[in-house]
């Protein structure tokens, strides 16, 4: 017991062995809660909620939950806040699963902090978000702050299922300094695009909420721009990779690139051409994530680490690891 109290990860990990399989799906489950927070905390922009309630850490200045008199706009923020609580679940699984994997992954345990530690620091993000009334810079740090979220919680689930050997690239250096420069190009298509919504007509509350002061055609354009340079680029490499005949891996996931690029695009000019209706807005959200992801993706399919390490025994106690086989009959 009081070796549960000191350090209970450890304690955990003594008497418990994931499997890979149960590894990697404590890892995906930090990847999916890290996008369904992000399309979530749109819809609180989009349907005005932003200041469903309006402090924090309370809803109101006397209550912790949301209040019936609070209406729709209060559930609806209420209930996003809560979904935090679910997302700290899932990192913590993923943390708990990564310490007490075996042999002892280091990196990887780091990997799953590192979650952790963006959580809290976009938590107090978000507060500030509402403590200032929705401020567009501060909602522009809070995405970008989820964008990191996702990007750690990929890279963990990617190491998750591979091994600690050291990385080998699969491609030459001028595959590489390409997918780097269209990686360059899509982080600077997410930052130009917390612009383009800072700027735009959807605030987040239903009152009038300061905008970024910028021309919005301009800036939208700007955008536009950006993604077809990560359009462009990626055609690129795709064209390259079957060029220098690279292996099978980087070029299914710059496919994959190419398919979540084009869907994203459509709804863009979509959303543009129809006046940035609200659904179509939630979808462009949702996609924003499905193309960083794929980018990523790319990124460490360039290389491997060779397999991932199997545990002796996976999902038994310490204890019983070490027990003998029975004899058969």
């Amino acid at each position: 017991m009081s070796a549960l109290v000191r350090n209970p990860l450890a304690y955990i990990a003594a008497r418990w062995t994931p499997s890979p399989r149960i590894l990697a799906r404590a890892a995906l489950a930090a990847v999916v809660m890290s996008v369904v927070i992000v399309v979530t905390g749109g819809a609180v922009r989009l349907t005005g909620s932003g200041l469903g309630c309006d402090t924090w850490p309370k809803c109101t200045d006397d209550s912790l939950f949301a209040t019936q008199e609070m209406g729709l706009h209060g559930a609806i923020e209420f209930g996003n806040r809560m979904l935090t609580y679910v997302l700290c679940a899932a990192v913590g699984w993923a943390i708990i699963a990564a310490r007490s994997v075996k042999p002892r992954r280091t990196g990887l345990t780091r990997l799953a902090w590192a979650q952790f530690w963006i959580v809290m620091a976009n938590a107090v993000v978000g507060g500030v978000t509402v403590l200032t009334g929705l401020n567009p810079y501060t909602v522009a740090g809070h995405f970008l702050l989820a964008t990191s979220l996702i990007t750690v919680t990929l890279v963990t689930w990617e190491r998750a299922r591979e091994g600690d050997e050291p990385p080998r690239p699969l491609v030459g250096p001028r595959v590489r300094q390409l997918a780097v420069a269209m990686t360059a190009a899509a982080v600077a298509l997410i930052v130009v695009g917390t612009v383009v919504t800072g700027a735009g007509q959807h605030a987040g509350d239903s009152s009038d909420v300061p905008r970024i002061p910028v021309d919005w055609e301009l800036i939208t354009r700007i955008h536009s721009a950006f993604a077809w340079l990560v359009v462009a680029l990626a055609v690129a490499l795709w064209v390259l990779l079957r060029v220098v005949d690279a292996p099978r891996g980087p070029r299914a996931r710059v496919t994959e690139l190419l398919v979540v690029l084009a869907s994203q695009v459509l709804v863009g000019y979509a959303q543009y051409f129809l006046d940035s209706p609200e659904l179509l807005v939630g979808i462009h959200l949702l996609g924003s994530t499905l193309v960083w992801i794929a980018v990523v993706r790319v990124l460490v399919s360039l290389r491997e680490r060779g397999a991932a390490p199997v545990p002796p025994t996976a999902d038994l106690p310490a204890d019983r690891a070490s027990e003998p086989e029975p004899a058969s009959a």
